[in-house]
């Protein structure tokens, strides 16, 4: 866009400009803009004219481009198997903020790191043939500075499932210095990237990665009647950070439990049940098995189904993400299959209903019903604002919404709070996946178009314009 075109379109917005999820006025420009500063859409979009501009937004100024896609990476003999899933960024260390992270949920699953200075975009893992790994999900940048990684894959049986290889989470040490790959893939292509399955935490069906200022990692497990669960490191922070232990060297896993542990999808006080010992091995009575690969692991789901070490069920869980509001530490949870999200108060040990069909639309004031479908995708926000992905059809009702918590009390319940249609994707075939906003500029976020019907998966960089100079 050239600068003419760019100062037209400022001075439009400022004077459409409606203000939904704060107070900013704009009054310099887009000095004050905010992503929560936009008109709630009363419908999702209809297919795009161009599938590198394809999201409508609640405020025409938000801007909007494709900064890396699957059909280019292939051109270049770079392999890639498509489904674009989690963002993050490196969030640490002295290159912070330079590299961009994404998986591929495929049969033959890899890890893509884009260069945000130069645009490079590179695989730097890769599955050496199909079903070696597959459906990774999970792209998270842990406190110590790696990147971990884990298979959305994980089998039900109740004597523990003993015929998949998955359900397994990976850490990349070397994220920022392993080699680019090249086609054809061999056996020695990954020879440069430290990656490790690191077996210390149970196997299931992984998608959200969390962790709270103790360094607890919170994961899930995505099936319909998954639990939730902790993930405590013995080595100390400290420990940690000096590498004298590793994260995953050892550790106990837990699983949620409210109530009973009886009712699915309850609410209320809830425990974390050791399934674990503090070192990582099965509690008497736990299940482990033994994989086709020969590796023998705590299997947590079929564990947390028998009475002694019975989790919660709920019905898909999916995105975790970590709010930290008012002194209070919450961890929110999407169920796909409910279309559900939950709030947990770590410190007071409850959970509740975040958001669901009944929550108002702030763009009628109605109960957002069937509008709301398949959470999936959770997203934070400088504001700390928490925003809610649908894992539904692009081009037709594939949407991103904006949960308006005014006072930052974890519901949605109070006099003008609701949820607000903040994007919705024009990509036929595709769903939006990953939103995730830059913590070192607040004017800047990103999502991926997964799986469209074209093959040609997208990152979009989603950006507030600059304010005008004087």
């Amino acid at each position: 866009m050239n600068l003419a075109s760019r100062g037209l379109l400022r001075l439009a917005a400022v004077s459409t400009l409606v203000v939904a999820g704060s107070a900013a006025v704009v009054t310099d420009g887009f000095a004050d803009l905010r992503f929560s500063d936009f008109t709630p859409l009363t419908a999702s979009a209809g297919p795009a004219a161009n599938e590198g501009m394809p999201v409508t937004f609640g405020n025409a100024a938000f801007q909007q481009r494709s900064i890396a896609d699957r059909s280019t990476q292939l051109a270049a003999g770079v392999p890639n198997s498509g489904a674009w899933d989690m963002i993050t960024l490196n969030e640490t260390g002295p290159w912070k903020g330079r590299f961009l992270f994404t998986v591929f949920e495929t049969g033959q699953s890899g890890v893509q790191r884009q260069d945000l200075r130069t645009g490079r975009t590179e695989t730097i893992w890769y599955a050496p043939a199909a079903g070696d790994a597959v459906s990774f999900d999970a792209s998270f940048w842990t406190p110590w500075g790696t990147l971990v990684t884990a298979e959305e894959s994980w089998c039900s049986n109740a004597a523990g499932c003993t015929t998949s290889r998955a359900g397994r989470l990976f850490e990349l040490t070397n994220p920022l210095t392993a080699p680019g790959i090249s086609n054809p893939v061999t056996a020695a292509s990954n020879a440069g990237a430290s990656f490790f399955h690191r077996n210390v935490v149970p196997r299931v069906s992984h998608e959200g990665i969390q962790f709270d200022s103790d360094w607890n990692m919170y994961f899930i497990d995505e099936l319909n009647g998954g639990s939730l669960y902790r993930y405590t490191p013995a080595a100390s922070k400290w420990q940690i950070q000096l590498g004298r232990k590793g994260y995953f060297e050892a550790g106990q896993t837990s699983v949620l439990r409210a109530g009973d542990g009886m009712t699915p999808n309850a609410t209320g006080t809830y425990t974390w049940v050791p399934i674990t010992d503090a070192n990582g091995a099965s509690l008497p009575g736990a299940i482990t098995i033994t994989d086709p690969n020969g590796v023998t692991s705590v299997d947590a789901r079929n564990t947390t189904d028998l009475p002694a070490f019975k989790g919660t069920d709920y019905q898909r869980p999916e995105d975790l993400q970590i709010q930290v509001a008012k002194g209070r530490e919450r961890l929110y949870v999407a169920t796909t299959t409910t279309h559900e999200v939950y709030m947990l108060d770590l410190k007071a040990k409850t959970i509740g209903v975040f958001a669901n069909t009944a929550t108002r639309d702030l763009a009628t004031n109605a109960a957002v019903g069937g509008g709301l479908a398949n959470p999936d995708n959770l997203a934070i926000d400088h504001d700390n604002n928490i925003y809610v992905i649908e894992d539904r059809n692009g081009g037709s009702d594939d949407d991103i919404w904006f949960a308006k918590d005014l006072n930052k009390d974890g519901d949605l319940l109070d006099a003008g709070e609701g949820l607000g249609r903040w994007a919705s994707n024009g990509t036929p075939g595709s769903e939006f996946t990953g939103l995730y906003f830059d913590p070192f500029n607040k004017r800047r976020a990103w999502v991926n178009i997964q799986h469209p019907a074209s093959a040609n998966d997208r990152t979009i960089e989603i950006t507030l314009p600059l304010p005008m100079d004087h």
